[in-house]
């Protein structure tokens, strides 16, 4: 019984899904990932894209995944350059590159 189950699942075709629900591509996926890392042009996309500005579900959960990594890291890089570590680090590179 389990075989005609899968039968039934491997013939039915992506085509048949209503737009909103069709996957995207791994060179969607890696397309739009590009079109995210733009400097600012990108961050214009995928603020439209995390609100809603898609159809595509699994697109409009992707940015919102990619918008809340950016959030992450720049709270991380916030926080780095407001205790004064990131200030030391960048003080120690020049003794660090005089080994000789």
């Amino acid at each position: 019984m389990t075989g005609d189950n899968t039968i039934a699942m491997s013939n039915y075709d992506k085509e048949h899904l209503p737009k909103a629900y069709r996957p995207v591509s791994m060179w969607g996926y890696f397309g739009y990932q590009l079109l995210f890392a733009l400097p600012l042009i990108g961050f214009v996309f995928l603020v439209i894209f995390a609100l809603g500005g898609t159809s595509n579900i699994n697109l409009r959960n992707f940015a919102r995944s990619y918008f809340c990594a950016f959030i992450l890291l720049a709270i991380i890089f916030l926080l780095l350059f407001a205790s004064g570590i990131w200030a030391s680090l960048l003080s120690e590179i020049p003794t660090l590159l005089d080994v000789a």
